[in-house]
């Protein structure tokens, strides 16, 4: 019953670890306790994935400090920002090299020279419904209003389409997402690809407000060239045929360089990463968040694994298993990552590492208690230097396994206990026994044998098991000889004193020979004990010394095992 009750409990804690593991990490996920942490291991599986080819239809038009030399080689005015007659000049080599879509990622709201705005705003008036204009600030009033060339009216007479070009940032301040629209209007990949495909991208595409952007690679991995050339016409023939392409500024002088999942220390320019995420668009969406429901059933799942699989096992099995779970849920959440999804890592993980320390403080409380009770159960019948390597060669639910050995077995009796008891209450019987027990029982320990049972005023014990004792013959007949000396000495004498006319003789029984010894019972109730003829012959002795003269019968194969030889044995015969 004992042992049923504490596995009950040791099955309520770790259910209980189970749940505790499972729900805090649940409520970090839901509270986004370890944003940033999860944010990382997100570049951790780009970095893994690697680089990948990226769409040959999108082209970066770059205003790079290269571009700038190109200019004054030329003669041409490099200064920021680049007169608007450059601006026309180039949205009309790109018209007519057949570009599906123009974006340029430049601030359109301050006049310059009204002559070149106006050669700007014909160029893009002549490519109708092709370019995309970015804006960073957008007008508050009304949602949607902008301020580039005056105002969204001379847009819509011209066909070119806003977009705000404000970035979403993390809490570390990586770009890693992008939002539909802000203030009811596109943002800037949004609206690109929107022209590029000719479709619409409607809000349920953006299920949780922002996507995040499949990053081809590192900086420099788009195809790009520069705004000079372009300028200029000297570019590939059927580069722009078909293509998005995108204007913008990659010179670190102009601060439109931001950190990324994939930059590592690098900065990436603004147009790549409306590049990367116009790409992310126009490809369908290749790389999403896992639905919540399956990020909170993984949390609650590696929460739960640990403790409930650890029902009846050990700790050290507990733990490999905890490893194996984490490299598994690992590769498992970077192979999801590289089919096309976003599987949270940082709470999963979280919960693995609550649920397993909780495991191993209930095991370890539980095998600590369990083995201070054997320990203690033990150390009844088994000398004390010894109780430490019997309990660890104890088996699970701590039994010793059964092992045959070559052992000797003592059996005693106290002659006339009967008679002398029917005198007696029973209180005072029970005293007498205790005491003749106590001192036959530490002769037997201190001799290091071990105390199977009591039988009455009746004693078994065995030497050379549960541990091999090669001098198991010597060992019990010095506690024979010291039983039926001055233990029964003492005993007689503390029955004098106790003012009882009565003097007791004893009957010890050895044998020596092969034992089969282990645990024995059922779940409620365990004993070791020694079986086989060696034991019934020693019980045999024990009783044939009644009417012998002798208390003691030692068998020839317990003189034979013997390491001395006394000379106080007597041959007395074969029985």
């Amino acid at each position: 019953m004992g042992s049923r009750r504490r596995q009950r409990r040791k099955t309520l804690a770790l259910v209980a670890v189970a749940v505790l593991a499972g729900g805090i990490g649940v409520f970090a996920y839901a509270t986004h306790l370890l944003s940033r942490s999860e944010q990382q291991t997100i570049d951790a599986r780009f970095a893994i994935r690697g680089t990948r080819k990226p769409p040959s239809d999108i082209v970066l038009v770059q205003i790079s400090v290269a571009a700038e030399r190109e200019l004054k080689q030329h003669g041409l005015v490099s200064r920021s920002p680049l007169p608007r007659k450059y601006d026309a000049e180039v949205v009309d080599r790109l018209r007519r090299a057949g570009a599906k879509a123009i974006a340029m990622d430049m601030e359109f709201t301050q006049e310059t020279n009204p002559a070149e705005d106006n050669e700007l705003i014909e160029a893009i008036a002549r490519a109708h419904g092709k370019v995309v204009l970015g804006t960073a600030n957008p007008a508050i009033s009304p949602p949607g209003e902008t301020e580039i060339f005056g105002g969204n009216s001379l847009l819509r007479q011209i066909g070119a389409r806003p977009a705000e070009v404000r970035l979403t940032l993390d809490s570390d301040g990586t770009v890693r997402r992008f939002a539909r629209q802000y203030n009811d209007l596109g943002s800037f990949p949004v609206v690109a690809a929107e022209v590029k495909s000719g479709r619409y991208i409607p809000a349920s595409t953006f299920e949780h407000g922002t996507l995040p952007i499949d990053f081809a690679g590192p900086p420099e991995t788009f195809n790009s060239i520069s705004y000079a050339k372009v300028m200029r016409g000297e570019f590939p023939a059927g580069i722009f045929q078909g293509a998005l392409v995108i204007i913008g500024a990659s010179s670190p002088i102009l601060h439109d360089q931001h950190s990324t999942s994939t930059t590592s220390g690098v900065e990436m320019s603004g147009p790549e990463i409306w590049a990367n995420a116009a790409a992310t668009l126009l490809e369908g969406v290749p790389l999403r968040d896992a639905p919540e429901w399956v990020d909170i059933a993984v949390i609650l799942l590696l929460g739960m694994a640990v403790p409930l699989g650890s029902l009846r096992l050990r700790q050290w099995r507990s733990m490999a298993n905890a490893l194996a779970l984490a490299v598994v849920f690992t590769i498992a959440a970077q192979v999801v990552f590289d089919r096309g999804a976003i599987l949270t890592f940082v709470y999963p993980l979280l919960a693995l590492i609550l649920g397993t320390l909780g495991t191993l403080g209930v095991l370890y409380m539980s095998e600590t208690i369990e083995r201070e009770r054997v320990h203690d159960l033990f150390s009844r019948f088994v000398p004390a230097d010894v109780v430490e390597q019997v309990v660890a060669s104890a088996g699970d639910n701590l039994r010793l396994g059964a092992v045959e050995r070559d052992a000797t077995v003592l059996f005693s009796d106290l002659r006339g206990f009967t008679s002398f008891s029917e005198k007696l209450p029973a209180t005072r019987v029970i005293e007498v026994v205790n005491c003749y027990l106590n001192e036959m029982t530490e002769a037997i320990l201190a001799a290091g044998g071990t105390l199977i049972s009591y039988m009455g005023d009746g004693i078994m014990a065995v030497f050379g098991a549960p541990l091999e004792q090669p001098d198991h013959a010597d060992r019990a007949l010095a506690a024979a000889t010291e039983m039926i000396g001055s233990r029964l000495a003492a005993f007689n004498a503390w029955i004098a004193e106790n003012g009882h006319d009565h003097v007791f003789v004893m009957g010890v029984g050895v044998n020596s020979g092969p034992v089969m010894a282990g645990n024995i019972g059922s779940e409620r109730r365990v004993e070791y004990t020694a079986l086989g003829d060696t034991t019934n012959t020693a019980s045999r002795l024990e009783g044939m010394t009644k009417g012998s003269g002798h208390m003691l019968f030692i068998a020839d194969s317990t003189r034979e095992r013997m390491k001395g030889h006394p000379s106080s044995l007597e041959l007395v015969g074969e029985l």
